[in-house]
């Protein structure tokens, strides 16, 4: 069995695995009584599909010789692996479900994408074209992977705290700040009710859980925020060092603005602003969307500076 035959089965097998943890934590939302045990099942299997993703991407790095983030297969894997590093990191700190809920059938829409649509030839590990060979590559590329994981992660929250309140207006101050140290204990118990026995759920619990789905898609959002704009500034140094212009107005380039433009405007109106629930939660649905176009949209065009070693 060659590198490659054997690197294909270790990601389909990553797919797999997180298939069944995603399965996992959707039945831990239906059955009450059994949440906890399931969770954990799911937890461990999605920390084993994050170990075995962090063992491909070191092995393509230390083939290859170089940072692995220099085509789409490459960039999708480290995304997802991103992706599930923030959520496990998360969970433990909120001790809620609901993040590996939201953030495991994403994971597996990547990595089946990269799997099971890409060609093989766009996952072999190839030679860097010239405009890659620079030591911005691991700067630049990694800063912009891991604020599009942790963005989309704040914004798929943003996105479940419009389902929940079903798009309506919440005060969100009825609930005592007093009671947010007990976010750790209460979330689990209020999100598996709302979930399992939606009818019994009294309301200062359904308001218990979107305080808490708000508090967290800020924080996490008003994380990847400074690695996007870093990503930005390493950019356009490198666009500077490798073309000659620190900005060209590249489709990526204008895309990556726009998705800066939106968390700023997010993270401006709950500081300045004072903005929390509804409206705050649409611009960071506004967020997700924004990001997706930028991260894979512009490129399945194929036009502009960014389309090497993408799809053209």
């Amino acid at each position: 069995m060659d590198w490659d035959t054997l690197q294909n089965f270790a990601s389909n097998i990553v797919f797999g695995t997180l298939l069944f943890a995603m399965i996992m934590y959707w039945v831990s939302l239906s059955f009450f009584k059994l949440n906890n045990n399931i969770v954990q099942i799911g937890r461990i299997v999605a920390f084993f599909a994050n170990a075995l993703l962090f063992l491909i991407l070191a092995s393509r790095w230390i083939v290859a010789g170089y940072f692995p983030l220099s085509n789409l297969y490459e960039s999708l894997l480290f995304l997802t692996w991103t992706l599930l590093t923030i959520y496990l990191y998360v969970e433990t700190k909120t001790k809620s479900k609901l993040m590996g809920a939201v953030l495991l059938p994403v994971a597996l829409l990547i990595t089946g994408f990269a799997n099971l649509t890409l060609s093989p030839e766009m996952q072999k590990a190839s030679p860097l074209v010239p405009a890659l060979q620079s030591n911005w590559l691991m700067m630049h590329v990694s800063m912009m992977m891991l604020s599009y994981a942790t963005l989309i992660m704040g914004s798929l929250l943003s996105i479940l705290f419009l389902v929940i309140s079903r798009y309506q207006e919440v005060d969100l101050q009825v609930v005592d700040k007093s009671s947010m140290p007990l976010y750790n204990v209460m979330l689990d118990y209020y999100e598996t009710k709302f979930f399992a026995e939606a009818d019994e759920i009294s309301e200062l619990g359904k308001l218990k859980l979107l305080q808490s789905l708000d508090n967290w898609s800020y924080r996490i959002i008003g994380l990847g925020f400074p690695f996007l704009t870093i990503g930005i500034i390493a950019g356009g140094v490198w666009a500077n060092e490798a073309w000659g212009s620190y900005w060209s107005w590249d489709p990526k380039e204008t895309w990556a603005l726009i998705t800066w433009i939106v968390f700023a405007t997010y993270l401006h109106a709950r500081i300045t602003k004072g903005w929390e629930g509804k409206k705050t939660a649409i611009l960071g649905g506004l967020g997700f969307f924004v990001i997706w176009i930028c991260y894979l949209g512009v490129n399945f065009l194929g036009k502009g500076l960014h389309s090497y070693g993408w799809l053209s």
